[in-house]
């Protein structure tokens, strides 16, 4: 049995401040697969598209398609179903991350245009993981380079599936600029300088295959880039950060950019960019630079929007690092992830079925482990692994949704799937026919409820966080898995979250780093 995966070609919201709320849940789902699963690196992993703006208005659903094992081209749904959804409105600018597994900086960018911007006129597609295996690898390609596939295409290549259904998206009628975000190596600069600044390097440049594209939405290519280039060079950190424009003139014999996906979108009538942030820098630095050319795009191409944090390097990171989760089993299990453990050990899920794994960004994902770490699956966000989890395969009772509690000796309500703040003691009230396990509590009792809790009282090396101050407080009927809420002690408060943040590692972010190609785009 293999590992499937459901792509969600479409996630519509609404341009005037709702996709905050709906995003998080329906951004990324993976199927998680039964303990007699073991195979490796035999998974589906696809990428998503998220559209955000005017589209959105009126829509309430996503276009499902599911991608099979065998064959990653043989789907059920495709960017000709968004059409017969979509009400007509303004050209379409759609951002692409990830072509290129190990380029950090350019999917992280995408990844913040979905998880902190609003769009409040105009329509913005994301595809912020094309090349998803690839970035969970933090290879440039696992079967050769994506972004030299695009002229021509064996149908028996691995990722044939992957560049045709891209290839529809950038086709779409209702598509009119195409931004493709990359990191390359150095800087370019237009005569060399020396062998971090010249050109043949690719870093920190705003490159187009030609000078315009007549009589299409934004086909003046070299204006516009050079706006935007100017436009970044406004806020730069540093002179020596610089942008400039690299025009490749593609169509003069440029062999290696005319199978690239840009030239691509120019073939089909579209404006198109590249993007290049340099790799000298970290990755909140690199999408920092990503955000500064990507809003000055938008703004050209009359998309008004709202960002969810300062546009500075920190403001970057933070966001980066803003409301890392994880739930399964429709929401029974909620895991915080900006602090925890390297692993959490027998974690239940269920055993009937594959347990659905819904993750907080599109460059999340729950995937099996290495080979040796058979029946364990790893959390992976970006091109870094954050945690492993070893199940506990339970069957489930869906009875209850949540259990009574005295937090600091008030009683409230602990549902599934949240975070309970609590200064120094919780008790979870006993219910007829239900049994507490509290994970590093040892009361010597098979059922915990009706007792007092508090910190000291815990078993650090169980918590959920590195701090110490998050536990798990599952709930089963018989043998049954019922669900589980989370204490966290010594916050001085008592208020249910889901999102809480504590205090960050350094470790979360979606990088990592190690050597990386000198090559660009």
């Amino acid at each position: 049995m293999l590992i499937q995966t459901t792509r969600i070609i479409g996630i519509f919201c609404a341009g005037k401040g709702c996709f905050q709320a709906l995003l998080f849940f329906f951004l990324c789902c993976f199927f998680v697969a039964a303990p007699s699963v073991a195979a490796p690196g035999n998974f589906a992993l696809d990428f998503t598209t998220i559209r955000l703006g005017d589209d959105a208005q009126g829509l309430t659903q996503a276009i499902p398609a599911i991608v099979r094992p065998d064959r990653s081209d043989t789907v059920t749904a495709s960017a000709d179903a968004a059409a017969q959804l979509a009400a007509p409105a303004s050209p379409v600018v759609l951002v692409v991350g990830g072509i290129q597994g190990d380029e950090p900086g350019g999917f992280s960018a995408a990844t913040l245009l979905t998880t902190h911007y609003t769009i409040r006129k105009g329509v913005l597609w994301v595809v912020p993981n094309l090349n998803f295996p690839s970035i969970i690898k933090r290879s440039r390609g696992l079967h050769g380079d994506m972004n030299r596939k695009f002229a021509k295409l064996d149908d028996h290549d691995p990722e044939f599936g992957t560049v045709r259904r891209i290839q529809e998206l950038i086709s779409h009628p209702r598509v009119g600029l195409v931004l493709n975000l990359h990191d390359g190596s150095g800087y370019y600069r237009p005569t060399f300088e020396d062998k971090l600044r010249n050109p043949n390097r690719w870093g920190q440049s705003v490159i187009i295959d030609q000078e315009a594209l007549d009589g299409v939405f934004m086909g003046a290519l070299g204006n516009e880039a050079r706006q935007a280039a100017e436009s970044a060079n406004s806020k730069l950190l540093s002179p020596q950060h610089a942008l400039h424009v690299h025009n490749t003139r593609t169509a003069e014999g440029d062999h290696e950019m005319d199978r690239s996906l840009s030239y691509y979108a120019v073939r089909q009538g579209k404006a198109a960019f590249g993007l290049e942030a340099s790799k000298e820098f970290p990755v909140e630095v690199r999408a920092y630079y990503h955000l500064l050319m990507v809003e000055s795009f938008l703004a050209q191409a009359g998309v008004e929007f709202t960002r969810g944090f300062a546009l500075t390097p920190e403001g970057v990171r933070e966001a980066l690092l803003d409301k890392l989760d994880v739930t399964f089993a429709d929401n029974k299990v909620f895991l915080p992830l900006e602090d925890v453990r390297p692993a959490i050990n027998l974690l239940p899920l269920s055993k009937d079925a594959p347990a659905q794994a819904v993750t907080s960004k599109p460059i999340m994902a729950v995937l099996p482990c290495a080979k040796g770490e058979e029946g364990q699956y790893c959390v992976h966000y970006g091109n870094r692994m954050i945690t492993l989890i070893r199940p506990d395969w339970r069957e489930m009772d869906h009875s209850i949704t949540g259990m009574r509690v005295l937090a600091d000796g008030r009683e409230t309500e602990a549902p599934f799937g949240q975070v309970l703040e609590v200064s120094k003691s919780l008790l979870v009230q006993p219910t007829e026919g239900y049994r507490v396990n509290a994970i590093g509590f040892d009361s010597g009792r098979k059922d915990e409820s009706g007792e007092v809790m508090a910190l000291k009282d815990f078993q650090s090396r169980f918590s959920v966080d590195r701090q110490g101050r998050l536990y798990r407080v599952e709930v089963y009927k018989d043998q049954r898995f019922s669900g589980m809420f989370l204490v966290r002690f010594g916050s001085g408060s008592n208020r249910l979250t889901s999102k809480e943040t504590p205090s960050i590692p350094k470790d979360r972010l979606p990088d990592k780093p190690g050597q990386e190609s000198n090559l660009g785009f």
